[in-house]
C-alpha cells in the first residue's frame, strides 16, 4: 500500500478531495471498521512513520465534503499493540494514540485495556515475555 505524504490544507482551501487509489481503500476500510488496532514497535518514542502518515490523513478526511468521518470515528474503538525494550520509553507513543482517541472521541481500548505492550527488541524477543503473550490471548475480546 502506498500512502502519499499528508499535505495540510486546513489554512488554505480548508477542504480535501475524495482520495483515490490506496488512500481511498484505506479510508473505506477505516470507515467500515468497528475497531482500529494499531500494531507497531516503538520508534524513537513514537509511531513508525507509515502509521503516523495514516493518522495524519485523518485530518484531511475530517474535511472531505459529504464524508461524516468524525461521526463515524466516534463509534469505533482504538487499541494499540506495541513492543519496546522498556515500557517507559513506549509511554509517549501510548499517550499520542490515546490523545487521538480522545479527539473524536473514540472508545480507547476494550475490556482488557487499550494497550498491549510487550518487551521487545531483536526478532523473537517478545516470545520470552510470558505476561504479554498471555495478555495477547484476551486483548481483542
Amino acid at each position: 500500500m502506498h500512502l502519499p505524504p499528508f499535505v495540510d490544507l486546513r489554512h488554505t482551501t480548508g477542504q480535501y478531495p475524495m482520495p483515490e487509489g490506496d488512500l481511498k481503500t484505506l479510508l473505506d476500510a477505516t470507515l467500515a471498521a468497528t475497531d482500529i488496532v494499531l500494531v507497531a514497535p516503538v520508534y524513537w518514542y513514537s509511531l513508525p512513520s507509515t502509521i503516523k502518515t495514516c493518522i495524519d490523513h485523518w485530518s484531511g478526511w475530517l474535511r472531505i465534503p459529504g464524508v461524516p468521518f468524525k461521526d463515524l470515528m466516534t463509534r469505533k474503538t482504538l487499541r494499540l499493540i506495541t513492543t519496546s525494550g522498556d515500557r517507559a520509553k513506549a509511554q509517549p507513543m501510548m499517550d499520542s494514540v490515546r490523545l487521538c482517541a480522545e479527539f473524536f472521541p473514540m472508545t480507547w481500548g476494550g475490556v482488557a485495556g487499550p494497550v498491549l505492550w510487550g518487551k521487545g527488541g531483536p526478532p523473537g524477543a517478545i516470545e520470552a515475555d510470558a505476561q504479554a503473550v498471555a495478555a495477547a490471548a484476551r486483548f481483542l475480546l
